[in-house]
């Protein structure tokens, strides 16, 4: 329960004895610390926070001036008014919270465009490389669609002389679903087959009237 306490204090932009004002009116109104009871001497809570005695003092100071506890000489602090420390929590705490989200999403914007100017340069450089080696491989790979007026239907590439009269090398066959690897010469070729082909630019225009 003491780090779950805390959590509070840690995201204000509070000073240190306001912060520890302000986690203890929290553990108030959850009911950690129930009107009326005692709460923990000035060398325990130091210890607790990990601050001074004095800097406790000062807390409890703050709470007694906005009615939420009570300092009694000799006594103690009890807590007097949990409707106190909601208003306290509302004035103060509210508003750092939203601070430190204000905060936290003017970093996550910053992070969001650093990203992108990253993936835009990423981009561009892999259009670049993507450009460069299109530039040197002369060879392109590309699918033809067999349609049913083509000369193809029902005949093999060989029988076609399908290299020969193209210059493009079929490298497989969508067929049905199922992908043909390096069909050989006298595979008969089908109605909707997809050839899978590699060859120049200009090959294609031949391939297509083929096909076609």
């Amino acid at each position: 329960m003491k780090e779950q306490s805390l959590v509070t204090a840690k995201i204000s932009n509070l000073s240190g004895y306001e912060k520890i004002a302000l986690d203890i009116a929290h553990r108030i109104v959850r009911g950690e610390l129930a009107e009326g009871s005692r709460l923990s001497g000035r060398s325990v809570m130091s210890s607790e926070y990990g601050v001074s005695p004095e800097t406790i003092r000062r807390a409890f100071s703050l709470l007694e001036e906005i009615g939420v506890v009570k300092v009694r000489p000799n006594s103690g602090v009890s807590v007097e008014s949990s409707l106190c420390a909601q208003k306290y929590i509302d004035r103060h705490g509210n508003r750092d919270l939203t601070r430190d989200l204000q905060d936290r999403m003017r970093a996550l914007i910053d992070e969001n465009e650093k990203l992108g100017r990253q993936l835009n340069t990423t981009m561009r450089e892999l259009i670049a490389a993507t450009e460069r080696f299109s530039a040197s491989n002369p060879f392109h790979t590309y699918e033809c669609t067999i349609q049913a007026s083509s000369v193809l239907v029902d005949n093999t590439l060989g029988s076609i002389r399908f290299w020969q009269k193209t210059g493009a090398t079929v490298i497989a066959i969508r067929r049905d679903g199922s992908i043909l690897l390096s069909p050989g010469p006298e595979l008969i070729l089908r109605l909707h087959d997809i050839l899978v082909l590699v060859g120049s630019i200009s090959s294609r225009d031949q391939v297509l009237e083929l096909t076609s």
